[in-house]
């Protein structure tokens, strides 16, 4: 009798049919989200709040433009972020040192007092979420080989850790915040990025091997001089500040102004660049009206955290049977709707095919709707108190907007770059959101008691003109773009 033993293959194991190493990258966005925007739900607040309110007492439109400020530095950051991993450390060092970074910014938000522990927590915090910003999606990338069917399935699921984590943050930060006070709110915000940094650091040797490798490396014979620029370039920052040239009240014009720089130095370097062709030319010229759309909608959405944040404090009704629900759980408002209606608007594009609206039709809905928006708060200047509903109405709104721009604005700026540059075009693009999100700070140190209408008009009705203008400028903007939709 002969008995034959058989050695099966283990299954492998998966995360909802996904390399298990999704549900790491999954945690540790859905924790760095937590903990970004649940910082950031009571960041005006802790500002503007008085000293015996436990906040700093700062005027409240200089506030607010901080709060831009260091909005537009986060997504400023991720150009740095993407080059450290592409020339010298590779994105997976670089996920895990800026989320250290991160944690230990909100360590510092919550134990430092005054402005000091304001100053540190924010510069650790927005150059650690613009590293791990830029490297977090390559990194989900490497998971799946090009032509594996469940990649745009699986960033699916990693971007619904992005939004559980903006749902939740806000909503426990903002809570501890009314119940406990600001230090224990940003103490929750370090507790939860330090989970998802453990989580991480636990699966991180399970990511493919590549992820370790730096793409373009930085020559030897460079370093030197390329550290020595940084070095200088941090001096000249310090001295800055050391002789008030840049103060805390034009922190946010001054980044504005970087950006805006910036932008036109990338678009000067691609234009007259050799390596690019006439056909290329034409389409980076196709995406100069998408970028200046992009940055004005943003002007107007990231105002969630400052313009509205302020809205919700002083003008919401926000009573719940009897009890007052903190103003920064209205900051919970938008990722819930971007749950619901993300698969939706996916759905819709993918039914219409080849049918959908052109990328330039879609940005002007974008601006129209989010112009609609902020031009409903005007009959609402009657009310001694905001409704709830009507506020989350105009959210509704807004993330329609959303999902009109902001999905599609990574998509086509790849599709528009030339082969020589689609980095630098994606760098572009988020030029663009750092722009708007420095301008939102700014803009909305002009909402003052007796300013309301012509605040909401003057936001309204330009980008509403910036939208039809550009619906109106689509079919020759097509034919810039050479075939891209």
């Amino acid at each position: 009798m002969t008995t034959t033993t058989q050695t099966r293959p283990r299954a492998e194991k998966t995360f909802f049919g996904h390399p298990r190493m999704l549900s790491t990258l999954f945690n540790v966005e859905m924790w760095e989200r937590f903990s970004f925007y649940g910082m950031q739900a009571i960041l005006a607040y802790y500002m503007y709040f008085s000293v015996a309110e436990g906040g700093l007492g700062m005027d409240q439109g200089l506030a607010l433009s901080l709060v831009g400020a260091y909005g537009g530095g986060v997504y400023l950051s991720t150009i740095f972020g993407a080059w450290i991993a592409d020339r010298v450390l590779g994105p997976e060092r670089v996920l895990f040192y800026t989320a250290i970074m991160i944690m230990s910014g909100h360590i510092a938000l919550a134990l430092i007092p005054g402005g000091t522990g304001l100053a540190i927590g924010l510069i650790l915090v927005a150059v650690g979420s613009g590293g791990l910003k830029a490297t977090a999606s390559s990194l989900v990338g490497s998971l799946y080989e090009e032509k594996d069917p469940r990649r745009d399935a699986g960033f699916s699921i990693f971007y619904m850790g992005v939004n559980a984590g903006a749902l939740l943050g806000p909503l426990l930060t903002g809570l501890l915040q009314q119940e406990l006070g600001f230090h224990v709110g940003f103490g929750a915000a370090a507790v939860g990025m330090a989970i998802g940094l453990a989580v991480y650091a636990a699966g991180r040797r399970r990511l493919p091997e590549a992820t370790q490798h730096v793409a373009n490396p930085l020559p030897a014979n460079l370093r030197s001089r390329y550290a020595l620029a940084a070095a200088a370039a941090l001096a000249v920052v310090a001295a800055l500040f050391a002789t008030g040239v840049v103060t805390t009240e034009n922190l946010a014009m001054t980044i504005a102004y970087v950006v805006i720089a910036a932008s036109i130095a990338y678009f000067v370097v691609i234009l007259g660049s050799r390596k690019v062709s006439g056909i290329e030319r034409k389409r980076v010229t196709a995406f100069i009206p998408l970028y200046v759309a992009s940055a004005a909608f943003w002007a107007l959405f990231q105002q969630q955290f400052t313009f509205i944040a302020v809205y919700s404090e002083e003008r919401l009704d926000r009573n719940l049977f009897g009890w007052e629900m903190p103003a920064s759980w209205v900051q919970s408002i938008n990722p819930v709707f971007i749950i619901v209606f993300a698969a939706v608007f996916a759905a819709l594009w993918t039914r219409m095919g080849t049918r959908q609206p052109s990328t330039a039709l879609k940005f002007g809905g974008a601006l129209v709707i989010i112009g609609i928006a902020y031009l409903i708060f005007i009959p609402l200047e009657s009310l001694e108190t905001t409704p709830l509903l009507a506020l989350v109405g105009i959210l509704l709104l807004c993330t329609w907007a959303e999902l009109l721009l902001s999905p599609i604005g990574l998509s086509v700026a790849t599709k528009l770059a030339p082969a020589a540059f689609t980095t630098q075009m994606v760098a572009l693009f988020f030029l663009s959101v750092s722009l708007g999100t420095t301008l939102a700070g700014i803009l909305a140190g002009y909402y003052t008691e007796g300013n309301e209408v012509p605040y909401f008009v003057a936001l309204g009705a330009t980008s509403i003109a910036l939208g039809v203008a550009l619906a109106l400028s689509a079919p020759a903007l097509k034919r810039l773009m050479g075939g891209v939709k």
